[in-house]
Formats: C-alpha cells, sequence, structure tokens
C-alpha cells in the first residue's frame, strides 16, 4: 500500500527551499534517459506526487511517450533519501493542472509568468530507499 507520510510531505514540498530539489528520470519511448531538477516537486496526495512542468522540454516529450518515470529526494542535511518509482499523466487543462499550479512554489512559478506550463501528476507505484529496499509498494 502507498500511502506517503507527513514527513515525506514537509521534506519534499520544502526541498526546494531546503538546497534538496528532487530529480525527475524519464525515458524517451526509444529508449534514451533524461534527468533533471523539478524544483515544484509537491507531495499531491497519499498516493501522489506532482509538479508543474513549466519547461515544456524533454521531460514533457518523454513523459508523453513513456510514463514510467522515477523522482528521486535526497536531503543532505537529515540524510533522507527516497525514490518514487510510478506512472506520469499530463495535465495540460482542467482542474487538475489548476490544483498543481496553485501549489507550485512561488520560485518556480514565476519563472512561467503566462502559466503556459502543464501539470504533471505521478501515481506511486514504489517508494525505496537509495539501497534498493522497498518501503512501500502497491
Amino acid at each position: 500500500m502507498i500511502n506517503l507520510t507527513d514527513d515525506m510531505r514537509n521534506l519534499i514540498d520544502n526541498a526546494l527551499a531546503n538546497g534538496s530539489p528532487c530529480i525527475l528520470a524519464t525515458v524517451s519511448a526509444e529508449g534514451e534517459p533524461d534527468i533533471g531538477y523539478k524544483g515544484s516537486m509537491m507531495i499531491f496526495d497519499n498516493e501522489s506526487l506532482a509538479y508543474w512542468e513549466r519547461t515544456r522540454r524533454q521531460h514533457l516529450k518523454n513523459v508523453k511517450e513513456n510514463p514510467k518515470v522515477v523522482v528521486l529526494f535526497r536531503d543532505n542535511k537529515t540524510r533522507v533519501n527516497w525514490r518514487f518509482h510510478g506512472t506520469a499523466t499530463l495535465h495540460e487543462q482542467g482542474a487538475l493542472r489548476d490544483q498543481v499550479m496553485a501549489r507550485t512554489v512561488k520560485d518556480e512559478i514565476d519563472k512561467d509568468p503566462e502559466r503556459k506550463g502543464a501539470a504533471v501528476i505521478i501515481r506511486v507505484d514504489r517508494v525505496t530507499n537509495l539501497a534498493g529496499q522497498v518501503l512501500q509498494s502497491r
């Protein structure tokens, strides 16, 4: 069962401000990996992460082609780490997009002044630590 905890919510929702932004890994349909920081990553609900996709570049293309993703969180200060394995869905309009946009941290949403971004919600299937130990699974 996936039940993202209050500790996870506190650390991930404040990751950018604490200097520990999450890292998103995606793969294209051709198998080409991509990895990058997502300062807007948040716990969306007890089973999902979300982020504001403002750049609309490679990660967006990859999520459209192959929705399987991994999100890495590591806080150097607390030495807490998690990997969230899941399936991403893109929301370019509608209520879910609006909810993610409204909850996106100011530093990230300000980089998209025309609000042309999209919401990506990741349904978490498994949470592991850096050693690969399964902490939660569906």
